[in-house]
């Protein structure tokens, strides 16, 4: 029942995500540049503020029942929506999203249940699942948004994404059983280091951007890739499809991929393969060939997540969890805000450059991990 609920919920803010910047520019009433801005901040100012608040609520979870947190915080975000829906100038869209990053993240209640496994490759598939299912949400969310929006208009879309999560709540509420307050608590023996953590922030963090940092730029990229300005909201649509197609077949896939070596040298491949493919965007001369560019370069980088954070999640509480989970959520934050900042003045290709760079710069945090070994099939 949680991999669907999750399912749904990935589904509901995908369906919202994709349509919000062009809703944002349809709202401007300032110059380009200055859109620029505003887009950046008003996608990713709810993430910055779930990154400082949810550790709170992954405490909170390990301390009581993450059933309850979990049918909370989607209650909360459903009314979160509904007042994105109200907002009627770019300031009051803020504002909206602002309030909907104290709502938390509902990922974690669910990291938390599959860290309860003892060995280390059913946590790795358990988690890989939980991840699945948000990304199989984020594939059919985007296609189905983007044209649900385009008939309907933005402002219904946001509504129908406010009902999906209600729905979410009243699922959990029914088929879920209260897990009892000390099911995910750590205990001593599974403490992680310190290093590890930090390590585990940073990769997830630099992972996430790769995968979070592309919606909010698409209506500048893809004018110079040969679209219509007709055609930019379903072209969009198209291209984060598959994004999203990608991280659902990368995040099933890692439990596999992780038997190939050590975490660490699988991690570190990812990484620079993943880097490598945003670097090569830069070159594509049509949208058809950066969407294939763009699928091949989060499939590289969707399994570092679950390979990741199933560690943190074995051996660390709610309130760590919370942590390692908020520097994924960060990335909807640090991504987009970069990205569009760095458009603002310089091509594309600076951006892919950049964020590639973010990528590599991680592969020496792996030696800084403890020992790692081959996961057994």
């Amino acid at each position: 029942m949680i991999p669907l609920a999750m399912f749904l919920g990935s589904f509901a803010w995908s369906f919202v995500f994709v349509s919000l910047p062009f809703h944002i520019r349809a709202l401007s009433t300032v110059d380009e540049v200055a859109t620029l801005h505003w887009t950046g901040w008003i996608v990713g100012i709810t993430s910055l503020v779930t990154v400082l608040t949810n550790p709170v609520w992954g405490r909170l979870a390990g301390r009581g029942s993450p059933k309850t947190s979990y049918i909370l915080v989607e209650m909360l975000q459903g009314a979160g929506f509904l007042g994105m829906a109200l907002a009627r100038t770019l300031l009051e869209l803020f504002v909206a999203r602002l309030v909907l990053g104290f709502m938390g993240a509902s990922s974690t209640f669910a990291f938390m249940l599959a860290g309860r496994e003892r060995e280390p490759g059913e946590v790795r598939r358990q988690v890989a699942l939980v991840q699945t299912a948000m990304m199989v949400g984020g594939v059919i969310g985007p296609l189905a948004g983007a044209v649900t929006a385009a008939r309907i208009g933005f402002r219904p879309s946001f509504v129908i994404g406010a009902l999906i999560l209600g729905g979410c709540a009243a699922l959990v509420a029914w088929g879920v059983e209260v897990p009892s307050a000390g099911e995910t608590a750590p205990t001593a023996e599974r403490r992680l280091r310190l290093v590890d953590v930090v390590t585990a922030v940073s990769i997830v963090l630099a992972g996430s951007i790769h995968l979070f940092f592309l919606a909010p730029v698409l209506p500048q990229v893809l004018p110079g890739l040969g679209v219509a300005e007709a055609d930019l909201l379903e072209v969009g649509g198209v291209v984060i499809f598959a994004s999203s197609a990608a991280a659902a077949l990368g995040g099933l896939g890692a439990p596999h991929v992780a038997r190939f070596g050590s975490e660490r040298r699988v991690v570190a491949a990812l990484l620079v393969a993943s880097s490598l493919l945003l670097a090569a965007l830069g070159t594509a001369g049509s949208v058809w060939v950066y969407t294939v560019l763009r699928f091949l370069q989060v499939l590289c980088i969707a399994p570092v997540f679950p390979l990741v954070v199933a560690r943190v999640a074995q051996h660390a509480g709610g309130d760590v969890i919370g942590i390692v989970n908020s520097a994924r959520i960060g990335a909807s934050f640090v991504g987009p805000v970069v990205a569009t900042s760095i458009l603002a003045w310089a091509s594309p290709a600076t951006v892919y450059l950049v964020l590639g760079a973010f990528g590599v710069a991680c592969v020496p945090l792996l030696r800084l991990r403890g020992p790692q070994s081959r996961v057994k099939a």
